[in-house]
């Protein structure tokens, strides 16, 4: 079999959200479109998606959630609006700007989170990445990181996309949100390399979401993922027996069948992303034969973080 050029780790994320997202993911994985998924502990159908990652051999991680629907450790009072649930991403990210968030609450979360993962799955998350990029806000990524390097959980995400501002237009909204999610990305390298963390070379999704993923998107994405420089962590054996750096990324994907009106979410029902049609778009865009075939013509090997 040739050298991969790139070992690409697609990860389905919100695994858990509901179960027409955890059918999807899973009808994603089994056709070959994903390779991993990131799962929403505090998620009303959490249970159901462990126990068909198991079922189905599925590599899981942990999707932190700071953010949406309720907290599960409890009180988490600064954590929390006045009806008990996690802030929203826009409110999370306002309180922590005011001041208002207690950094010791944050710790406790990730840490219940991370033990409520295990109680599910019977292991600890390989790697675990922040719902809405929580993770690498200011404060936030600091926690975080203490916490994987206390844990033992190697790998996270460091959402800095080459392309991203040469990718398809985005509405000034969205294109505001992704410059400071990259701006905060690139502030918590320092961080992670500090306490040992790892992540793939390259960070591809943000300019493939929804009606943006096309295989001719994809393609472009991943064109910049396999003329990136490789780090030394990763090699594959040639014919030659010889060992070369072969480049690692991890494309960040939504498939799924769309939420049905109150039944998902985490804690305060399905919301309008969940419920878009465009989670099922990208599960038919993720297993389209024409991107199969893409990967197999550039030697794109799809891969789990274990295998990095």
């Amino acid at each position: 079999m040739p050298q991969p050029r790139l070992m690409l780790v697609v990860t389905g994320d919100d695994f858990g959200y509901c179960p027409r997202r955890n059918q999807g993911i899973v009808d994603c994985f089994q056709a070959g479109g994903i390779s991993n998924v990131s799962l929403l502990v505090n998620a009303c159908a959490a249970k159901e998606a462990a126990d068909l990652a198991k079922r189905h051999s599925i590599p899981i991680g942990l999707h932190a959630n700071l953010s949406e629907g309720l907290p599960v450790c409890q009180p988490a009072f600064t954590l929390t609006n006045q009806h008990g649930f996690l802030r929203g991403k826009t409110g999370f990210r306002q309180a922590l700007e005011g001041g208002q968030l207690s950094m010791k609450q944050v710790e406790l979360e990730l840490r219940a989170q991370v033990r409520l993962f295990r109680d599910l799955t019977g292991h600890v998350p390989l790697h675990m990445d922040g719902h809405q990029h929580v993770h690498v806000l200011p404060g936030v990524r600091e926690v975080f990181a203490q916490v994987l390097s206390d844990l033992k959980i190697p790998f996270t995400r460091v959402p800095v996309e080459p392309g991203l501002h040469s990718g398809p237009a985005l509405p000034a909204h969205l294109r505001k949100f992704y410059a400071q999610v990259e701006k905060d990305a690139l502030d918590s390298i320092a961080v992670f390399t500090r306490y040992g963390i790892r992540w793939p070379d390259v960070y591809l999704g943000l300019t493939t979401m929804g009606q943006n993923m096309s295989v001719p998107n994809l393609q472009r994405a991943l064109g910049h993922a396999l003329t990136a420089a490789p780090s030394s962590a990763t090699t594959s054996g040639g014919a030659s027996g010889s060992h070369q750096p072969v480049v690692t990324a991890e494309l960040m994907v939504h498939p799924g069948y769309p939420s049905r009106p109150q039944e998902g979410g985490c804690g305060e029902g399905p919301d309008d992303f969940s419920r878009s049609a465009d989670r099922q778009h990208e599960l038919s865009m993720l297993t389209d034969p024409a991107l199969l075939a893409l990967y197999s013509r550039e030697r794109v090997q799809l891969c789990a973080f274990k295998d990095i």
